[in-house]
């Protein structure tokens, strides 16, 4: 089995930069931390989380 490749939806790029980034709720109460991939031709950022807590007030 082949482990799929990421490609951006807008011009199916394959580069893309690595970032860290955090989203916090509209009152400060939840935080989610991301995983930034940004295309390196078009610069269209895909986003990913995998945990999420009302208690990460970090």
């Amino acid at each position: 089995m082949t482990t799929p490749q990421l490609a951006c939806p807008l011009c199916h790029g394959t580069e893309f930069q690595q970032e860290e980034g955090r989203l916090d709720s509209r009152w400060g109460i939840t935080s989610h931390r991301m995983t930034l991939m940004i295309c390196m031709r078009c610069r269209y950022i895909l986003h990913f989380y995998d945990k999420h807590s009302i208690f990460d007030f970090d």
